[in-house]
């Protein structure tokens, strides 16, 4: 793997400002999700935004969507939604008697899953191929996915009427999880001033191919052999947690290593360091961690896990000969 080379880095930062930039002008509030759910376009990952209704979470992806300038379709999950209408299916033309693909709304660049958690783990089954491989099977019959691909999902809390709990399986395929909270006083001060005349749509400012290659800039950013045993340390400490039933899974621990590298990116650096790989860590292993019956009682047992990983693993550079 070639090395980063400085402009490509400055080229990318360039990018991404302006991206951030774009999202700021429609999306009012803490800067921090904006930049987890680039650190997700970058590593190639997908987003999960909660949060109770009504505190931007679809504003917010339908923002960052279409600054993208990538090909955009919307589902709205209801209980009555099924696989088909997500993959899409085989209908008979009349005319000329033969079966055609009418492709579902999975077929785009980025795809907003509005409030996942309202369709039953049947529906939601639908995207797990799709999140994991970038492709579809439609009666036997595989399709690939466009270049880049990016589930954008936001859910309500599982306490919330009418909701079903993700499974594990679809949770493990996000690669970050962004928790939305209600906004301070002056952010939803701006937010009135902002939306309470004409509320401002975000413009194109990438496209796909600049998309695609601002992935392959993150994905060259180095990454220390250290690094690397580093963050399969952070992982394997929330394997053995008392607190903890089933801790963060291999897929966590590679996810780890993308997000850091992409956060690294949107620093400006063609190298991960440990900073990185600690100011992601909540982002991508909190979600993916299953509690104990007693820790379930705490709403915020995963963050502490990882708070506490973070705080009792340390960093260590190996010795090497010269």
């Amino acid at each position: 793997m070639t090395a980063v080379a400085a402009n490509d880095v400055t080229t990318a930062r360039e990018r991404i400002d302006a991206l951030r930039r774009e999202v700021a002008r429609v999306y009012v509030g803490p800067p921090r999700p904006v930049d987890t759910m680039i650190v997700a376009l970058l590593a190639r990952g997908h987003a999960l935004l909660e949060g109770v209704p009504g505190v931007a979470k679809t504003t917010l992806v339908k923002a960052f969507a279409a600054a993208l300038g990538c090909t955009v379709r919307r589902i709205q999950f209801t209980p009555d939604l099924l696989p088909a209408d997500i993959t899409g299916t085989y209908v008979l033309s009349p005319r000329e008697g033969t079966f055609t693909l009418r492709a579902g709304p999975i077929f785009a660049n980025v795809v907003l899953a509005d409030e996942i958690n309202r369709a039953p783990a049947k529906t939601q089954s639908a995207l797990l191929e799709a999140m994991q491989e970038r492709q579809v099977t439609i009666e036997g019959d595989r399709f690939e996915l466009p270049a880049p691909f990016l589930v954008l999902a936001t859910q309500n809390p599982v306490d919330l009427e009418g909701t079903y709990p993700l499974p594990e399986a679809q949770i493990d395929r996000f690669l970050v999880r962004v928790s939305m909270g209600y906004p301070g006083p002056r952010d939803e001060a701006q937010m009135l001033k902002t939306h309470g005349f004409e509320p401002p749509t975000a413009r194109p400012v990438l496209n796909p191919a600049e998309v695609a290659r601002l992935q392959a800039v993150a994905a060259r950013v180095h990454v220390e052999d250290d690094l690397l045993d580093y963050a399969v340390t952070l992982t394997s400490f929330t394997r053995t947690h008392p607190r903890v039933a089933l801790g963060a899974s291999p897929r966590a621990t590679l996810g780890l290593v993308q997000a850091a590298k992409a956060w690294a990116l949107t620093e400006g650096r063609a190298f991960v360091s440990p900073d990185d790989l600690r100011s992601v860590a909540p982002s991508v292993l909190a979600h993916r961690m299953i509690m104990t019956a007693e820790a379930e009682a705490d709403p915020r047992a995963r963050e502490h896990v990882v708070d506490e990983a973070l705080s009792k693993v340390s960093f260590r550079r190996s010795m090497r000969a010269i």
